[in-house]
């Protein structure tokens, strides 16, 4: 049993039984229990989140920013598993998910396990798993995917055929 001092924060260390535990992980937190808690795995509900509002994967690896008024033209995007796109991008690129902000824009070729599109979008996309178009979003071009979401407002056009395995 742990004995505490009359000092507040002090504690004996010889009989404190929580010393012996490994520190969580970084990023992670411990439930009342002292259980360690990862937040990635936390339903929609229980983070306070609607469905709308969850995240269509986890992130995770490698991940690029291009942050708002920044122009990146005229290169092959390799080894990132994320893309978030807040400026401007005219590249080729092979990636996990691709995150298109509402003031973001994308132009050129991507093939993409997860592509979120709230802003632009035009040229060849191939999106192998799931394509999701929000209300501000506007894809254009030769669009291919394997399931897809658009909300109401969301913008589709060109040519478009299901199936992004072929």
């Amino acid at each position: 049993m742990a004995t505490q001092s009359p000092f507040f924060g002090k504690r004996d260390r010889d009989t404190d039984s929580l010393t012996s535990r490994p520190a969580p992980l970084v990023g992670a937190g411990t439930n009342l229990s002292g259980t360690p808690v990862n937040p990635s795995s936390l339903t929609a509900q229980q983070g306070g989140l609607n469905a709308a509002a969850a995240p269509v994967a986890k992130e995770g690896g490698s991940k690029l920013t291009v942050g708002p008024n920044i122009k990146l033209k005229g290169v092959e995007i390799t080894d990132c598993d994320t893309l978030v796109v807040e400026g401007l991008v005219e590249a080729t690129m092979d990636s996990r998910l691709m995150q298109i902000a509402e003031q973001g824009e994308f132009k050129g070729s991507a093939e993409i396990d997860i592509a979120e599109i709230r802003g632009v979008f035009d040229g060849n996309l191939t999106v192998r798993e799931k394509l999701v178009i929000h209300s501000t979003g506007k894809v254009t071009g030769k669009i291919r995917y394997g399931k897809i979401v658009i909300e109401e407002g969301g913008q589709l056009s060109g040519e478009i055929s299901f199936g992004a395995k072929g």
